[in-house]
């Protein structure tokens, strides 16, 4: 049975092209400045120890970087595969984020992802995944430093994480496991630059007109990655019919394999 949540309501753009970016906060399911309501409590089980790592139920905002630092360098990897029932997206991981680089592939290789669903869906925007009801793999709750690089930016599929809203955490911390793809709209160069309200470089102007993207979460979000194959997965997901938590009607589960060295 799906869980309940207050009604999302999405924070209204400035103007027809801005981003509506509030559900990218944790609240993602629940109203903008909303409290969100708690799933009923998942089963006991033990952390999954079936790969080399640290102990997902020990890790904490206080200590992820210095546990995943050597992580990623003892077990390198760039690409990671998402598979779904559209398609398959592969997915490059930047080495200039590598606190969340670590993350995505020390949880992709103990199977967290794949008890989750892409979870929250508004077409010409994004596409969230990372949520699952009947998740079994313990993991503890801590958030990620942000890792905002310039050059990472919110074109057509850019992966990103999730967070809080700057009133819940003024620090801008990720989401250990709510992560989202771009889908956007082309947009034209005024456009993109009204949307950002910040200079934009010659190569992000191009992008956004050429393939699309949403500017205006440049800066407010971690953007660790990007599709490198299967591009029009996300088209397809997000042109999913959803419930009124954006929610798609039929689960799209999520399978994640990295692509070893």
């Amino acid at each position: 049975m799906r869980f309940s949540f207050t009604t999302p309501q999405i924070c209204p753009p400035a103007n027809r092209f801005a981003a509506l970016f509030c559900w990218l906060t944790i609240g993602l399911l629940t109203a903008c400045g909303q409290a969100e309501k708690k799933p009923p409590t998942e089963p006991e089980a033990p952390a999954a120890l079936t790969t080399p790592g640290p102990d997902l139920t020990a890790l904490a905002d206080s200590n992820v970087a210095a546990l995943l630092t050597p992580y990623l360098q003892q077990y390198p990897a760039d690409e990671v595969i998402i598979r779904t029932r559209h398609g398959n997206m592969r997915v490059r991981l930047y080495d200039d984020t590598p606190i969340h680089k670590a993350n995505f592939l020390l949880l992709a290789r103990r199977g967290v992802f794949d008890e989750t669903v892409f979870n929250r869906v508004v077409k010409g925007f994004a596409i969230q995944g990372g949520r699952g009801e009947n998740r079994t793999v313990r993991i503890a709750r801590y958030r990620l430093p942000p890792e905002f690089r310039p050059q990472r930016f919110h074109k057509r599929g850019a992966l990103g994480m999730a967070r809080y809203d700057d009133d819940q955490n003024p620090d801008r911390r990720s989401s250990s496991t709510d992560f989202y793809f771009v889908q956007g709209e082309k947009l034209t160069p005024d456009q993109s630059r009204q949307m950002a309200g910040r200079p934009l470089t010659p190569e992000q102007v191009r992008a956004y007109a050429s393939v699309g993207g949403v500017p205006a979460l440049d800066g407010k979000y971690t953007v660790f990655g990007e599709v490198i194959e299967g591009l029009e997965v996300i088209d397809k997901i997000a042109a999913e019919p959803v419930d009124p938590y954006k929610w798609p009607l039929k689960d799209v589960p999520i399978k994640a394999e990295v692509a070893e060295k």
